[in-house]
């Protein structure tokens, strides 16, 4: 066990009380510490790490089960519930899937967001932060180099959440989580379909890489103006993607009735 990860739940020094224990656990869900899925040490450990009872414990993860934040596995654990994908819910996303507007009203909605994003992160980054990016970015690169689409695709979402952690506000943070959330779900168009047009890889890489040049200089209009520019380029994609797909549906079907006008 190494001393960061004694730090993560670090000793109650007050009272030793089960909102206590309750309260560093929201904050850690809460600045994105703890993600969805993520398994809480075992309830022995738990209590060492936090100095408390074993009773205290069990108090504070029953409260933060019934507040919905953890999700308790009968012999298989505590675990930090799916608390992003409840921003959105199930009928709201369905709702927002049958409609075409939805999709040019989440890319404007994202390059604000994106651009406010990549600004903060260029003046609030911690090296910590710097060292994530660097892990990602090149993981990107790997990826890219290797031909390998899907650990690209991956790596995509992951800078994008990394960006989103070094910029430092909670609210943001967890926005940007839901919308991606929703992009790698297909809501809104397939990301295959953007990487599929010609050159399109190379240049979303060089996007990416300018983001986090960016950042890691600490400039922030630069990041900004390079996280929108990349929006812009995806919103293109996407439209033009959806273009030629409509007319080779188009096509398809002034064939088929050719064919059959003809039989």
């Amino acid at each position: 066990m190494t001393e960061d990860q004694d730090d993560l739940y670090a000793r109650i020094s007050h009272s030793r009380t089960a909102d206590e224990v309750v309260q560093q656990i929201e904050l850690l869900i809460l600045e994105g510490v703890l993600r969805d899925g993520d398994r809480l040490p075992g309830e022995r450990e738990l209590s060492r790490r936090f100095d408390v009872s074993r009773p205290i414990l069990r108090e504070a993860l029953k409260e933060l089960e019934a507040r919905g934040l953890v999700d308790s596995r009968h012999g298989g654990g505590t675990f930090v519930a799916d608390v992003v994908g409840q921003i959105f819910s199930k009928p709201l996303i369905e709702l927002i899937g049958r409609h075409h507007k939805a999709t040019q009203d989440y890319l404007e909605y994202r390059r604000e967001l994106e651009g406010l994003t990549a600004e903060l992160a260029a003046s609030r980054a911690t090296d910590f932060d710097r060292d994530i990016l660097t892990r990602v970015i090149k993981r990107m690169r790997a990826a890219h180099e290797s031909g390998n689409f899907a650990e690209e695709l991956e790596a995509d979402i992951e800078l994008h959440n990394a960006i989103g952690e070094s910029a430092h506000n909670i609210i943001l943070l967890h926005t940007l989580r839901a919308c991606y959330r929703l992009l790698t779900q297909g809501i809104f168009f397939h990301r295959n379909s953007v990487f599929d047009a010609p050159g399109a890889r190379d240049q979303l890489l060089a996007q990416h890489e300018a983001i986090y040049a960016a950042i890691m200089v600490g400039d922030p209009q630069t990041a900004k103006a390079a996280a929108q520019s990349h929006i812009d380029f995806v919103a293109t994609a996407a439209r033009e993607a959806e273009r030629s797909g409509e007319w080779v549906r188009i096509a398809r079907l002034r064939l088929q009735q050719r064919d059959r006008a003809g039989s």
